[in-house]
């Protein structure tokens, strides 16, 4: 393994020949030798490559080895190269220690032994090899730390995901058992009510006017079954990427006409004034079937929590796109809870607020993302809400 780790030399001396001597002695096949014939060509090197060791020449003309050695050790990218001098010196002290605080490791004194020479080269050598494995292994041990960590990280969200899920399916299947047995329960007693009078005899309860109540309110309660169970159904869709949306050249002014129309009849049991008010033609592309769900939602909201009062709606047309207002003046929302009401399960809290899935706003929100649109909310606790559908408008 340290046999792969590359392994640089450079050689610094002004004389050819003494450069041709070190570099045959020191070469071999997993080592790259460098030459420089001066100090100035030895720094462009050092700053280009990284080195296992530097031997360097004593006297060169210009900057000579000590200075070299200086000025690599007060340098971030070489200081950390370890310095041999060669030199024709003998072995004066005083010229040793020079060497040695100029940052020099060892000497190599001329004329040149081939043992020491090698011997020395292949411990420095052999020394970076083992220090570059070892940060190697620092920095693999690092990165296995760092990926743990982000495993262990992903891990926590998915736990508090899966917490939330179960949470949710919980919150879920409470609210849904709760909003589907009022009007199963509503079905229930009405059949076996007729049944009691039927096994009574008594025919008089089912005349052609009582018939056509009974009818009537078997109606509404299947109707908010199917809203019900279309909700939850909306919902898988959502989750699954599977909600189908197929948009076709529309008028939504006409669109919201035809809502208006077809929730006449509970606006009109309940006391509730409906007005609708267009700028004109609104043309958008739309899948009708679901923007219709849209205003639809949003209009019975408005009953719900509308407290009797006026309802509004409004189609206005600019340059770029269609905006259709429902506006109540009913419960409120509070600044808090605006962007909360979009989410799963959410519903607007308070003493007098209707119960429901909380999933209206929901799904209406993703249909109308879907479209390149959205939907706004203005809302003040107590003085109604203002929720805006807003498309793209079809040029």
């Amino acid at each position: 393994m340290l046999r792969k780790i590359e392994a640089k030399v450079l050689l610094v001396d002004d004389l050819p020949e003494n450069l041709l001597a070190l570099h045959s002695l020191i070469q071999t096949e997993d080592r790259i030798i460098f030459q420089a014939g001066s100090a100035d060509e030895a720094l462009s090197l050092l700053l280009e490559h990284e080195f296992a060791l530097a031997i360097l020449d004593v006297k060169m003309p210009g900057m000579n080895g000590f200075e070299l050695a200086e000025l690599m050790r007060g340098t971030e990218k070489t200081k950390r190269i370890p310095i041999i001098f060669a030199s024709a010196v003998g072995r004066d002290m005083d010229y040793a220690f020079r060497g040695y605080e100029s940052g020099a490791v060892d000497f190599l004194h001329k004329p040149l032994s081939p043992f020491e020479v090698r011997s020395k080269v292949a411990m420095f050598v052999e020394l970076y090899r083992h220090r570059k494995a070892l940060s190697q292994q620092l920095e693999a041990v690092e990165a296995a730390r760092r990926e743990q960590e982000s495993l262990l990280d992903e891990l926590r969200e998915t736990q508090a995901e899966l917490q939330k899920a179960v949470q949710m399916r919980d919150t879920f299947m409470s609210i849904a058992s709760h909003e589907l047995r009022t009007p199963l329960n509503g079905l229930i007693l009405d059949v076996q009510l007729r049944r009691m009078r039927l096994e009574q005899g008594r025919e008089d309860a089912f005349t052609p006017d009582k018939l056509r109540e009974m009818i009537s309110r078997d109606e509404r309660q299947i109707r908010s079954l199917s809203r019900l169970i279309d909700d939850m159904l909306d919902v898988s869709r959502i989750r699954t990427g599977k909600l189908s949306v197929l948009p076709q050249p529309g008028d939504l002014s006409v669109l919201a006409r035809n809502v208006m129309e077809n929730l006449s009849t509970q606006f009109a049991s309940s006391g509730n004034h409906i007005e609708l008010e267009v700028d004109g033609p609104a043309p958008v592309l739309m899948d009708e079937f679901r923007i219709e769900q849209v205003l639809a939602n949003l209009l019975t909201n408005a009953l719900r929590y509308g407290e009797g009062k006026p309802v509004s709606v409004r189609v206005k047309v600019g340059d770029e796109f269609v905006r259709a207002e429902v506006r109540d003046q009913g419960l409120g929302i509070c600044a808090e809870d605006q962007q909360r009401v979009f989410e799963q399960f959410e519903r607007v809290s308070g003493a007098n607020a209707p119960q429901g899935l909380g999933l209206g706003l929901f799904i209406s929100e993703q249909i109308v993302q879907a479209h390149g649109g959205r939907i706004e909310l203005t809302s003040r606790l107590g003085e109604g809400s203002c929720f805006s559908v807003v498309l793209p408008r079809q040029v």
